[in-house]
């Protein structure tokens, strides 16, 4: 690895960091990634907790290490449930985590990603036309499908980390994350990672997880992006295809070492 210097902690001291706090993490999450989501906190080293109805989800941001929000499959009660457990982080002191899920497909979704990124998220993690969107710029995404390159989103997602004075993940086949000064650029995973539904959604919950346990969020960030590439750069050996890889990857995920994450190749952008 080609450690930039703007890195306050290590890919390797990241995990480690994490690991050794077993973070509890609040993952406000859509219906199709919950399981899948919880099953790679544990195999990770951190513990879910898909804690979202407003009843609750505010009083449960003030304990949790990371609240983590994703909206994905939203509604007018979830909304409200997101809105209580991302002010009660703030209020609070807590990290928390945005992952703005085809924000630009509908009305509903761009009202209410506009009223999450009001509340300034430690980490917004999107796919490349998500990101343009949310810095205002047209995008090509379909669905929650990105329709643009990463690094057509690079610029955009500097001026967004600007705007909201956190960290932006733009996730792809080589990743880039950025707090609007800082900028890295991580290699890996696995071609068969976008075959399997809940992926993304389950790396914005570990991005949670890593920002519990380090203290710095673009450090955190880079560990957890560095965290799931390793993962799927091993289980991608194993695998036959999407399923036996989805099965593989977990395991991969706890068996990754800090050796093996800082082989990864994470460079200054």
């Amino acid at each position: 690895m080609t450690r930039p210097d703007t890195l306050s902690r290590t890919p390797a001291e990241a995990l480690s960091a994490m690991r050794a706090a077993t973070p509890l993490v609040q993952c406000i999450t859509n219906y199709v990634a919950m399981n899948f989501a919880a099953n790679v906190l544990l195999a990770a080293g951190a513990a879910p907790a898909m804690v979202h109805d407003p009843e609750e989800s505010g009083e449960f941001a003030g304990i949790a290490g990371a609240v983590t929000v994703n909206i994905g499959t939203i509604g007018p009660r979830w909304v409200e449930g997101m809105m209580a457990a991302a002010n009660a982080a703030r209020e609070a002191g807590v990290p928390w985590v945005l992952d703005p899920v085809a924000c630009f497909a509908t009305r509903f979704r761009r009202e209410t990603v506009a009223r999450l990124i009001a509340l300034c998220p430690d980490v917004v993690r999107g796919n490349a036309s998500e990101i343009l969107a949310l810095a205002g710029q047209a995008s090509a995404g379909k669905g929650v499908d990105a329709g643009d390159s990463v690094a057509a989103a690079e610029q955009a997602a500097r001026a967004l980390a600007a705007q909201t004075g956190g960290v932006v993940a733009v996730t792809g086949a080589v990743d880039f994350v950025t707090d609007g000064t800082r900028g890295v650029r991580i290699a890996g995973g696995s071609a068969l990672m976008p075959q399997v539904t809940a992926t993304g959604c389950a790396l914005t919950c570990l991005v949670g997880a890593y920002a519990a346990a380090v203290p710095d969020p673009f450090a955190a960030t880079v560990g957890a992006l560095s965290h799931f590439a390793a993962a799927g750069e091993a289980a991608e050996l194993s695998a036959q295809g999407p399923g036996s890889f989805a099965m593989a990857f977990l395991d991969a995920l706890a068996s990754v070492s800090p050796a093996s994450i800082d082989a990864m190749r994470v460079v200054a952008a």
